[in-house]
């Protein structure tokens, strides 16, 4: 039964993504009605399941929380000074691609893969709340300049910070409750995955809907959010192993909160490099794939020894 788990774990993703494309109107129609509250729900129901499994008293702040901080602050500077000369719209895609924070979800897909689900708490608070001071001067300066503070709050706080009290007032004042949702936690996984459709689904629509930019100019963004992609999951783990975890470290670099990447590319960048973190939403969900898959097989292997 386990080994069928997991099998259902990595397949089911590209399935999820299948899905958001094909059905992209519907799940679209479907946002709409009920006010675009449907991802937020989900991104909030899936992290309180599993902030059940976090004590706040093993919660520490380390070196590779810095390191990642520091790389994602220079980086994504450097991104766009590098491709600005040579086209602006490509340079705002590679940018935000590195500036957007960790995703909500890199707690759920850390978890399963191994990693500190302290650590990687402590960084997604951590991360989110330092992009929402640091974006808005990057927002500014490559921007159309009109993003705040409290914009980006106003989009964070509700998906991660709401979910992570509750979680523990919940552990505090109903221990039975947070444990059965604790040792149930398996469930946000398909909760991550029925958000996951809907995210793709929107994005399609967006892309089918908006035909501004050339061909050539929407694959050099997707291609360019490959490269991006690739890189910070393999600089990730590199530090992350420096400090005893590799899959933290990976993930919180690499795993990225799509949904406020393409928000604030559609916002206060040309809405055309919102293709760059469209595209990323595929490429990190493929190399989640590939990493439960890989991990799946490990578990196979130590199972029949």
């Amino acid at each position: 039964m386990a080994t069928i788990s997991q099998k259902v774990r990595t397949w089911s993703m590209p399935f999820g993504m299948a899905a958001g494309l094909l059905f992209c109107r519907p799940i679209a129609w479907v946002d709409d009605i009920t006010w675009g509250i449907m991802t937020p729900i989900f991104i909030a129901t899936m992290l309180f399941f599993t902030f059940c499994r976090v004590d706040v008293r093993n919660i520490r702040l380390s070196m590779m929380h810095l390191w990642l901080l520091i790389f994602q602050a220079v980086c994504s500077i450097a991104i766009y000074y590098i491709l600005a000369g040579w086209n602006d719209v490509i340079a705002q895609g590679a940018m935000i691609c590195v500036l957007a924070p960790v995703a909500m979800a890199a707690v759920v897909i850390g978890g399963m893969l191994g990693a500190n689900l302290e650590t990687m708490a402590a960084y997604s608070l951590l991360c989110n709340l330092f992009i929402a001071l640091f974006a808005p001067f990057v927002l500014h300066t490559f921007g159309n300049g009109e993003c705040t503070m409290m914009q980006i709050l106003h989009k964070v706080a509700p998906m991660l910070i709401a979910p992570f009290v509750v979680a523990q007032l919940c552990r505090l004042w109903l221990p039975k409750v947070s444990g059965w949702v604790a040792s149930n936690s398996h469930i946000s996984f398909y909760i991550w995955l029925a958000s996951l459709t809907v995210i793709v689904g929107r994005t399609t629509c967006f892309l089918l809907d908006h035909q501004e930019a050339d061909r050539l100019t929407e694959i050099i963004l997707a291609a360019t959010a490959f490269v991006i992609c690739v890189t910070q999951f393999l600089v990730g783990r590199r530090i992350g192993r420096r400090y005893g975890d590799t899959v933290a470290g990976g993930q919180s670099l690499g795993q990225k909160n799509t949904v406020l990447a393409v928000w604030m590319a559609q916002s206060f960048l040309d809405p055309i490099s919102s293709v760059a973190p469209t595209a990323y939403i595929v490429w990190q969900n493929l190399v989640n794939s590939y990493q439960l898959y890989r991990k799946g097989k490990s578990e196979e292997r130590t199972a029949k020894q």
